[in-house]
């Protein structure tokens, strides 16, 4: 993993002025896009049993891309959820566009006033985009678990899937290239973190379009799965919140 950092950063050195020109670019023609409404909900199941899911992180958690959390990634996932735990789902999301795993954990951890069954976080966009070296990921991740564990000991913690950052449509293929080796680098340093904390848990498998379509028999079009060429669509949101709950639901059951 360092060995394909320090090569990808030495590949990436004469593309930087380039990388700076056409992410300003990029950030001018991209229109900024509201979060998602509608912070929480509840869905019902005929049972006894209720779980409380946690939702935290950066703007995909946060529902860029669609109007509400319902129809979003939280929402979704609640309802794909019901049936595989056979338990009522009361969810809630905090999460902030913008925001690294640093941010997450020292800004939105203190405002959880929510007390979780299970935690699920998305990150690792803005932490590539902002060139995090694999070392300061790996503090920021690991800082972020041992906040939440203070604060809710026992509570499983799940991340999600890395973004597929060299599927993006807005970027360039020098942006692709770089920002996409990098945020496949966090991952495998987020594995790593993973492996070494109890009751976490991590999402390794790389999200793959043309996988997705097949697999929930949708229209294998790059431009169906973004919203605005970075984030993800309605589509998205909810191919990935299911996909991910076949992940989470065995967790769930476990504990």
């Amino acid at each position: 993993m360092i060995i394909r950092h320090i090569t990808n950063m030495l590949l990436s050195i004469p593309l930087l002025p380039i990388l700076y020109y056409q992410g300003k670019q990029i950030k001018k023609s991209i229109p900024k896009l509201p979060e998602a409404t509608g912070s929480s909900g509840f869905v019902h199941h005929n049972s006894d049993k209720q779980l409380k899911l946690l939702c935290l992180g950066e703007s995909t958690m946060a529902g860029v891309g669609v109007a509400t959390h319902d129809e979003g990634f939280a929402g979704t996932l609640a309802k794909a959820l019901v049936p595989l735990i056979t338990a009522s789902v009361k969810w809630e999301v905090i999460a902030r566009s913008g925001y690294t795993a640093e941010h997450v954990a020292q800004k939105l951890v203190p405002k959880i006033d929510f007390a979780p069954d299970i935690i699920v976080i998305a990150l690792g966009g803005n932490d590539a985009f902002t060139l995090s070296s694999p070392k300061k990921w790996k503090n920021s991740i690991q800082e972020l678990i041992d906040r939440i564990q203070d604060k809710f000991p026992n509570v499983p913690i799940a991340f999600t899937n890395m973004p597929p950052i060299k599927a993006f449509p807005a970027f360039t293929w020098p942006i692709r290239f770089v920002i996409g080796n990098l945020v496949e680098i966090l991952g495998q340093a987020l594995e790593e973190v993973v492996e070494e904390n109890s009751d976490v848990y991590y999402s390794s498998e790389r999200i793959d379009l043309k996988i997705w379509s097949e697999r929930y028999g949708v229209k294998n079009e790059t431009s169906a799965f973004f919203s605005d060429g970075v984030h993800p669509s309605l589509l998205t949101y909810q191919v990935w919140a299911k996909d991910f709950a076949g992940f989470l639901s065995p967790i769930i059951n476990k504990n």
